[in-house]
């Protein structure tokens, strides 16, 4: 297994729709004995929140969001936690909107201190 996700920063590889999470968020992610959580902000989302549970390396939650606009969203999402040859963490992501259609995958990836 991976190692813990406590305390890391991860930015998504590249930007989605616009309005989602793209390159300029930032998730701060927090782990304790199978829950996972993490705040996020950047680019087109205000304020962000993840919740839900980790069995080994799959993570699954429920995350919801401000937009620059005034407009909040929520959805689904399952990841797989990625150990990089280099140390760093990646999660490899399928989400899936429950407040508005849409779907797809996404890449995160620790970032390193002068990233954040």
């Amino acid at each position: 297994m991976a190692r813990s996700l406590d305390g890391l920063v991860l930015a998504p590889v590249a930007d989605q729709a616009p309005g989602q999470v793209g390159t300029r968020t930032r998730f701060t992610y927090h782990e304790q004995d199978g829950e996972v959580w993490a705040e996020y902000s950047g680019g087109d989302v205000v304020r962000g929140h993840l919740v839900g549970t980790r069995e080994g390396d799959r993570l699954d939650f429920r995350y919801v969001q401000l937009k620059g606009d005034g407009t909040t969203s929520s959805g689904h999402c399952v990841s797989t936690v990625v150990e990089l040859p280099d140390g760093r963490v990646r999660l490899e992501e399928s989400w899936e909107w429950e407040s508005q259609a849409g779907s797809g995958t996404s890449v995160v990836e620790q970032v390193t201190a002068d990233e954040h």
